[in-house]
């Protein structure tokens, strides 16, 4: 006699596994909230792991509208690159393949001239 025992199916959370930042990209947007913060600029943030985005939002007070969004959509890796900066308006700043590069359109706004 054979006692074979069901396979057991465990239940899946998602269809899909969600988008999230790895370590690496959380400490280079980490380390550009700093210092935007430090400059005043930047105030809160807020994070959410979909499963065809992930989304780091950055508000200048808690209770408005985030005035960006760093989205990372791996589904454009291949063609416009997965990482995007969009405005509070909707409007795509910069799209890329490399994280650093594309979040450099939000460290030009440190820059300013001094008088």
């Amino acid at each position: 006699m054979n006692a074979h025992t069901p396979d057991r199916q465990l239940p899946q959370a998602a269809a899909s596994p969600q988008v999230a930042f790895n370590r690496a990209e959380l400490g280079v947007i980490l380390g550009l909230y700093g210092q935007m913060v430090a400059a005043g600029e930047w105030r809160d943030y807020g994070m959410s792991f979909l499963r065809d985005v992930a989304v780091f939002s950055v508000f200048r007070r808690a209770a408005e509208h985030p005035i960006y969004r760093i989205e990372k959509r791996p589904k454009l890796r291949d063609k416009q690159g997965m990482y995007a900066v969009i405005g509070m308006d909707g409007q795509i700043l910069k799209r890329g393949h490399d994280l650093r590069t594309v979040l450099r359109v939000l460290q030009r706004k440190l820059i300013r001239a001094v008088d």
